[in-house]
């Protein structure tokens, strides 16, 4: 009889005398590398939008719609990386669709119409949704090998990536122009993607353990019941996506406006926003393993809500402040274990479905409170964000007796 069971189980170089790998392995270490420079690449770019808008001299409606083309190409590449995970695995995927990723990086800064434009924008997009989809898939592989909930650190990288990109790239503004600078983080980019690639590609991976009803490479069809909890689950990252697209769109006009806040102090109001996330990111494996998932996701929720409720009524810049860093707080966790969750009940596609969704709550989130502060008036249009912070920790109850179900 052949030896299979004994080739299966002896342990890698990585494993621990317990059976488990060690917790910062070299994959683990190569997929917080690829979620790093996907957050300062699209950081090196939105500091860049300014030039890039004179260049092609569009006025704020172009811009507006070239700008979307970023997102309709996230989306319409999503579903089919999740089906090419499922037939080529996470990992290879993964290192593809960075170095896209890191090629389209570099165009914008070469095109001379909004036409032109637009269509970089949608090789950027598509290169940026792909990227977030493999990634996610590779990660939620990665969590179910440890059987630790991580995935909030890999998150915790692309905000941390996002931090220092726009740091970096607000530093070079009036030192190199737009096309050397994002040239520049282009090559950091591919230098990334090689170094941590073949990182990834060398580590052991498990094979990935799936819920029942969830998709296989050979059976691509999801079960009503798994279909409808990641359904549930994508909805839950809608709602935060929501609430993050909004205050990055609308909480420094909120402070200036509303609160009365100097330019320089309104500046803050993102960026503590940011900061508390991304503190919040870093621990958010530590407080799902002492309160569980669920229990961080409803608290998360009902923390953000009481921040925005506070930001959005705030008579005093101090206490706006807060607010958002309540908000933060609250929400760091919610998206990347809706994603994890979503991803060990249907496999690459239940992140692909799950991503889209969330996605498009960070698309509809900036108009929503615009459309809603013209017709009442901005503090109150933020109050949805509020109510959406809500639902999410509502929803993931609802997961939760659906998973018992």
């Amino acid at each position: 009889m052949p030896l299979m069971n004994k080739t299966v189980a002896r342990p890698s170089s990585t494993t621990s005398p317990s059976g488990r790998r060690s917790s910062w392995s070299a994959a683990r270490l190569a997929l917080t590398a690829f979620f790093a420079v996907d957050g300062f690449l699209f950081a090196a770019w939105v500091v860049r939008i300014p030039d890039v808008r004179a260049q092609v001299a569009a006025s704020h409606s172009a811009l507006g719609m070239a700008l979307l083309c970023i997102s309709a190409g996230a989306v319409a590449t999503m579903a089919l990386i999740g089906r090419l995970c499922l037939r080529y695995g996470s990992r290879p995927v993964t290192v593809a669709a960075l170095a896209v990723f890191s090629l389209a990086v570099a165009l914008p800064a070469h095109t001379h119409s909004v036409l032109a434009l637009g269509a970089v924008l949608l090789l950027f997009g598509a290169g940026y949704g792909a990227a977030n989809v493999a990634m996610n898939s590779a990660a939620v592989d990665l969590v179910a090998e440890l059987r630790r909930p991580v995935m909030p650190s890999f998150h915790a990288g692309y905000s941390l990536g996002g931090l220092l990109g726009a740091a970096v790239g607000g530093l070079l503004a009036g030192r190199l122009s737009a096309s050397w600078a994002l040239a520049s983080a282009a090559a950091l980019g591919l230098a990334v993607t090689a170094v941590a690639g073949t990182a990834l590609l060398r580590a052991p991976a498990a094979r990935p353990r799936l819920a029942a009803g969830a998709a296989t490479p050979a059976r691509s069809r999801l079960s009503p019941h798994a279909r409808l909890l990641v359904v549930l689950l994508g909805l839950t990252a809608l709602c935060t996506a929501y609430g993050e697209g909004a205050l990055a769109d609308w909480a420094t006009l909120h402070l200036t406006d509303d609160v009365h806040a100097s330019a320089a102090l309104a500046a803050t109001g993102y960026a503590a926003f940011a900061f508390a996330m991304t503190a919040g990111r870093l621990s958010g494996t530590w407080l799902s393993e002492r309160l569980g998932q669920t229990r961080v996701v409803v608290l998360g929720g009902l923390t953000a809500c009481a921040g925005m409720t506070t930001a959005a009524l705030a008579p005093s810049v101090p206490a706006a402040l807060t607010g958002f860093v309540l908000v933060g707080l609250g929400l760091a966790n919610v998206f990347p274990l809706a994603i994890a969750q979503a991803g060990a009940t249907a496999g690459p596609q239940g992140v692909a479905t799950a991503s889209t969704l969330g996605y498009a709550g960070m698309l509809v989130g900036p108009p929503v409170i615009g459309f809603l502060a013209d017709a009442t008036s901005l503090p109150t249009a933020l109050l949805t964000v509020a109510a959406t912070s809500a639902l999410a920790g509502l929803l993931s109850l609802t997961v939760r007796r659906h998973r018992r179900a």
